[in-house]
């Protein structure tokens, strides 16, 4: 595939940035077709994702409607018909602003002042269409073969919500038609999977105006997300955890001592207290310092592993609100170990080997990224060096592939990052190791080591699930709402085929619900066929039992999993081998 570059050179596109060649491509003709069809129309960012492109773009009062998105796609296909060869051109400062301001392109003309250091700018033609671009791109319009205009959203002017809100316009493109129709039926997929929908059936969570992006979670996601901390607490107690809990609300002092304020202020909500600006805790972490330094230790009581299910808030855009995937409140997972420098690679194997386990538990693949010190850090250069070379060395020592994620690291420490890989292949950071030189300094965190002195103890941040709203999110797409028996709302829900065997229907019920095992009795006037319908596609039970005649004269339970098999058992015998299967947690 032939690619043009900035300064007009063309060459072989190398494979692994094919992809984002064609959807940067697919912006900019997505761009012309929408300059067509709205002249007054005023564009902003378009670059390309990992999954698609999009345009942000200030079309006036114009709205868009399904039938507009679909007009942009047709004109796009008529753009590439036409074969329009894409060409580069360079101008310097003056001559740049110029022609923005010809073309009454405002926020490009916004972007180069922005751009204070540059002298000059390049840009890319197709026919009457040009943008300000660094390429490259494809070199005809007909190169780009297949794509489709998928939706709409808000989005504010270089995400500041106190800009004009512009539209965006998203899309997705791939190499081939056969690519894009694949593409197309994992996002149909992805659509019957989705959390909020299967959520809202199976009763786990939901939301309200009167709360935007604060879930509120129901009975049957109250089962699910007590039966993960269970989980979590049972595996930090196995791996020499405590757990603590720190306060909500805590004084502006703390923050700013910690570093968040001059970090997230923008993100914490905050009210006055006695006079006093007081902060609601977006992160455990501060909380967990002071809980440490309340107390004197020695070097003999280190690591000392001190975990929070800690309930933070932080404040999102409502534009960026995505049921529980992006919240303004979630439980996170925290733990943060305090440390001598000579225990950092064996703590981090430990943990790596905790978060390793829990992901295989759910059946996830996962890949490892270290993120390096960012441009608005604290810290010595000394102490970023000693952190990063000690994530390294950890990873190194465990014999595990990552990759390096530059500048991406918290503001404290360098970080490892787990990408979670679910059953449609897409990939959520959800477990991070964080190496924090700099809290335990900030808050002169102490230990006596073994001469009798004083000395400054190493910190580790990390998180397992990350949020736990998220990761049932996560897990609800997944397993498209079939949890494991262990981890399912409703385990087993019992069926009278009629009101004839109601009576033994109960017993077998009151059995259940006496060995543990979370039970439902449908004593609905329904058929049997609509029992079962309900049962399998809405609660999505693992386990269905259908009692009829048969099975209360001969005390048994025929049997439904979830792909439609049947076996009859003794009454006992399925008691015995649920509640194992519960118990071994699958």
């Amino acid at each position: 595939m032939k690619i043009i570059y900035k300064d007009g050179t063309v060459a072989e596109c190398p494979k692994e940035e094919e992809l984002h060649v064609i959807r940067h491509t697919a912006a900019h003709v997505m761009a012309q077709a929408i300059k067509r069809l709205y002249p007054q129309a005023d564009f902003a960012f378009g670059p390309a994702t990992e999954n698609g492109f999009y345009y942000d773009v200030d079309l006036g009062d114009a709205k868009l409607t399904d039938e507009d998105l679909a007009a942009i796609e047709k004109e796009m296909k008529k753009i590439c018909k036409e074969n329009l060869p894409i060409k580069p051109f360079i101008l310097p400062r003056e001559e740049a602003v110029k022609l923005m301001e010809e073309r009454g392109e405002h926020y490009k003309i916004e972007h180069m002042a922005d751009l204070a250091g540059e002298t000059e700018f390049s840009f890319f033609q197709q026919g009457e269409y040009v943008d300000m671009c660094i390429g490259p791109h494809l070199c005809y319009t007909k190169a780009l073969k297949a794509f489709k205009v998928t939706q709409q959203s808000g989005a504010y002017w270089k995400n500041d919500k106190n800009n004009k809100m512009l539209t965006r316009i998203n899309g997705i493109a791939f190499r081939t038609q056969e690519e894009l129709d694949e593409h197309l039926k994992l996002l149909e997929e992805a659509a019957r999977r989705d959390h909020r929908k299967i959520g809202k059936e199976m009763g786990l969570f939901m939301f309200r105006d009167e709360g935007p992006g604060f879930p509120f979670f129901l009975p049957n996601g109250m089962i699910l997300k007590n039966t993960l901390i269970d989980y979590w607490r049972e595996l930090h107690t196995a791996a020499g955890y405590v757990e603590v809990s720190t306060p909500l609300i805590m004084n502006r002092r703390l923050w700013e001592t910690s570093g968040h304020w001059d970090h997230y202020k923008d993100n914490m909500y905050s009210t006055k207290i006695d006079d006093e600006d007081y902060c609601i805790k977006p992160m455990n972490c501060p909380g967990g310092v002071l809980v440490y330094a309340s107390t004197p230790h020695s070097y003999r009581e280190l690591p000392l592993r001190v975990g929070e299910l800690g309930l933070v808030h932080r404040h999102e855009l409502r534009g960026a609100l995505h049921g529980l995937f992006r919240v303004r409140c979630f439980t996170q997972d925290d733990a943060h170990i305090f440390m001598r420098r000579d225990q950092i690679s064996e703590e981090i194997a430990n943990v790596v080997h905790l978060i390793n386990g829990v992901y295989e538990k759910f059946g996830f693949e996962y890949f490892v990224e270290l993120s390096t010190r960012p441009e608005d850090s604290m810290g010595s250069d000394a102490d970023w060096e000693d952190a990063t070379n000690g994530l390294k060395q950890a990873l190194e020592k465990l014999n595990m592939p990552y990759t390096i994620n530059e500048g991406d690291g918290a503001f404290y420490g360098p970080k490892i990052d787990f990408h979670l890989r679910d059953s449609l292949g897409r990939t959520w950071q959800c477990g991070t190791i964080q190496l924090d030189f700099q809290m335990p300094l900030n808050f002169q965190l102490e230990y006596v080591n073994e001469a009798g002195e004083k000395e400054r103890p190493i910190m580790i941040h990390r998180v397992c699930f990350g949020s736990i709203e998220r990761f049932i999110g996560i897990l609800t797409e997944h397993y498209a709402g079939k949890f494991p028996t262990w981890l399912a709302p409703v385990q087993v829900k019992v069926l009278p085929v009629s009101e004839k065997t109601m009576d033994y229907s109960q017993k077998v019920y009151e059995a259940l619900r006496a060995a543990g095992v979370r039970a439902v009795l449908d004593e609905s006037n329904e058929k049997i066929g609509y029992k079962i319908r309900q049962a399998q596609q809405v609660d999505r039970v693992p386990y269905m039992l259908v009692l009829g005649a048969k099975e209360s004269e001969a005390g048994t339970v025929s049997v439904r999993d979830r792909k439609g098999d049947t076996v009859t058992l003794p009454l006992d015998e399925f008691v015995a081998n649920v509640t194992a299967e519960i118990k071994e947690r699958r």
